[in-house]
């Protein structure tokens, strides 16, 4: 199924998901952080995988937490912060700035990408009743297009649609910025799956 083919009714109902599941992201991380995150109203599109290139940028480096998603709907989450934001996300947490991710910087990041992915699969899992199992998220630091070579291109297990939601997550003081580009990078019939079980399809 190409981008063209998805129309309003389904990208609104992906939509109205998606704000479901960065609602609940942002009262977990509220109580991870301990103070009141607020969010910004998701964009959520259906976009081409070769997009995933050009939204970012291949040769940028990036900081990604990539969950497998098993069950009904296979596929990968991808979570892609800018290392800045990474970085302001550990000393949020843990009071020390890194230059180098540490085994704790890490641990921090895979906490914060496994509240986010299972806050939106979790979602998807409500709404369409599917059983979804997120694995271990892993966190890797690299260029944009590497990680994707590596982790899609090269298994060649993905959709040549993929879904995007772009949010931003704020803390009470506006100082903390968990901002980042979610992708839901499902194999082929994941995505017409969820469709189908929302009834749009």
């Amino acid at each position: 199924m190409s981008e063209l083919e998805f129309n309003a009714l389904q990208l609104d109902a992906l939509k109205e998901v998606g704000n479901i599941g960065a609602g609940n992201a942002a009262t977990a991380l509220s109580q991870l952080l301990n103070t009141k995150v607020d969010m910004t109203v998701p964009s959520v599109n259906i976009i081409p995988f070769t997009e995933v290139f050009s939204k970012i940028g291949a040769e940028d480096l990036v900081v990604a937490v990539i969950v497998r998603v098993l069950g009904d709907i296979p596929g990968n989450i991808l979570f892609v912060l800018e290392k800045e934001v990474a970085e302001n996300i550990i000393e949020a947490l843990t009071g020390s700035r890194e230059d180098e991710f540490t085994e704790m910087g890490n641990s921090v990041l895979c906490e914060i990408g496994n509240i986010i992915s299972g806050s939106y699969m979790n979602s998807i899992a409500k709404f369409t009743n599917l059983v979804i199992t997120p694995s271990v998220p892993a966190v890797t630091y690299d260029m944009l297009g590497a990680i994707l070579s590596t982790t899609f291109i090269e298994s060649g297990q993905f959709d040549d649609s993929v879904l995007d939601v772009e949010t931003k997550f704020l803390n009470g003081a506006g100082k903390l910025d968990v901002s980042g580009h979610f992708y839901y990078v499902p194999m082929p019939g994941s995505l017409e799956k969820i469709l189908n079980t929302l009834g749009v399809m």
